[in-house]
């Protein structure tokens, strides 16, 4: 009987690895980020992002949950303030116009 649930444990294993992959790259991302973008767009702070990222690498369901709304909603926001994600032609005032 152990066999033919072995591949079950296999899909649960990769779904388990890549849910740690997600939430350990939106860990990364909101580090990247200055808290005054965070605090700029009126999302909470950078410092409770990080928590409860770090919580939710160890609790699969919950990193889950919150690495969704990290991509979905909070991302775009503090990305557009922190100047990342810019074209490299951009000045200090927009696009360069020729």
């Amino acid at each position: 009987m152990a066999v033919l649930l072995f591949p079950l444990h296999g899909a649960l294993f990769i779904i388990y690895i890549v849910t740690r992959i997600v939430v350990l790259a939106a860990l990364i991302d909101s580090v990247l980020h200055p808290d005054s973008a965070y605090v700029a767009n009126g999302k909470q702070t950078k410092m409770f992002w990080i928590l409860v990222l770090v919580l939710g690498f160890f609790l699969s369901l919950v990193g889950l949950i919150a690495a969704i709304v990290y991509f979905v909603d909070v991302r775009p926001a503090v990305r557009g303030t922190s100047g990342r994600g810019g074209s490299s032609s951009d000045g200090p005032y927009g696009p360069y116009r020729r």
